[in-house]
């Protein structure tokens, strides 16, 4: 490792980033606190695993005893998914961490903002965090979404979970000067579904049409991030009927029980799993192994000058 002022970058990656070979970012969270054992560590070391056979440096980050470290080990990776208290860290939370030498997962907001002070143009997570249904009253939305209007990097994602309100999230993504482009698609992707329901203005059809966008970006100085939608594919999508019932029943719940704000988004993932017989937990792991994939293929683009 080097240790930086304040952030650790694996040799790996800093030799990577320093010969312009293609890195893409992976966030913590999904291992440390989206996933139940022992499934969380074999999907962080599989996207790792088929981000190296593809010719693309892996770059996980986390917190390990309060230090940011971009391009966790093996070992790092394997003690963040084995712990019981890992914390969930966001910007906010980072100097906390460090300060008390905490050990934890780092959200979509904080990952962006390490990878890209390291010099990394691509992060690939499942869902993208957004506005919170009834977020008018409670002013419940994901740090995520300011986070990416100050940070220039390439997220990509399966669009938003569909428990959020998404043509909220879609106004406050255009409000706060994030574009977002459709992978093959005008259709806003809804995480478990392939449709959300709602369109998007712009497409790329390639990896290569995606970093001439980064490009672009990069040669205006604009400092906000680009959204590239990339929905899961169709035959591996959560049946829609049955996602749209469930996510009925699953609201109702929670109006009924009084869940609210943070306690709002594990009650109705939880319910939705249970609902579906865990089939909503195969469909987060297929859409995060896409979205891998393609960060892959466009960091891979994008090295290519």
């Amino acid at each position: 490792m080097t240790q930086g002022s304040v952030v650790s970058i694996s040799a790996e990656v800093r030799d990577a980033l320093a010969a312009g070979q293609p890195v893409v970012a992976l966030e913590s969270t999904i291992f440390t606190h989206g996933l139940p054992k022992p499934r969380n560590l074999e999907v962080a070391m599989e996207a790792e695993a088929s981000l190296r056979a593809a010719g693309v440096v892996p770059a996980t980050i986390g917190v390990v005893d309060g230090v940011p470290v971009i391009g966790l080990s093996t070992a790092e990776i394997e003690r963040l998914a084995a712990a019981e208290d890992n914390v969930k860290i966001s910007i906010r939370d980072l100097p906390i961490a460090m300060a008390r030498t905490l050990s934890g997962g780092t959200t979509v907001a904080a990952t962006a903002l390490l990878a890209h002070r390291a010099g990394i143009a691509v992060f690939s997570t499942g869902g993208l965090g957004g506005v919170h249904r009834g977020a008018s009253t409670t002013f419940d939305e994901s740090a995520d979404l300011v986070a990416l209007s100050v940070t220039p990097i390439l997220v990509i994602s399966a669009g938003v979970k569909s428990i959020l309100d998404i043509p909220a999230t879609l106004e406050r993504l255009e409000t706060l000067n994030i574009g977002v482009i459709g992978y093959r698609t005008t259709t806003f992707p809804g995480f478990y579904v392939r449709d959300s329901g709602y369109e998007i203005g712009y497409r790329v059809d390639t990896p290569a049409e995606a970093a001439d966008v980064i490009r672009a970006r990069n040669a205006l100085g604009l400092e906000s991030a680009i959204l590239l939608a990339n929905p899961i594919d169709e035959d591996k999508q959560l049946d829609p009927k049955v996602h749209g019932e469930v996510l009925a029943k699953a609201l109702a719940a929670a109006a009924e029980q009084g869940i609210t704000g943070n306690a709002s988004t594990p009650f109705l993932l939880d319910y939705v799993q249970l609902a579906t017989g865990g089939r909503s937990l195969d469909v987060n792991i297929d859409v995060y192994r896409g979205n891998v994939a393609l960060g892959g293929q466009v960091a891979t683009e994008l090295a290519k000058q």
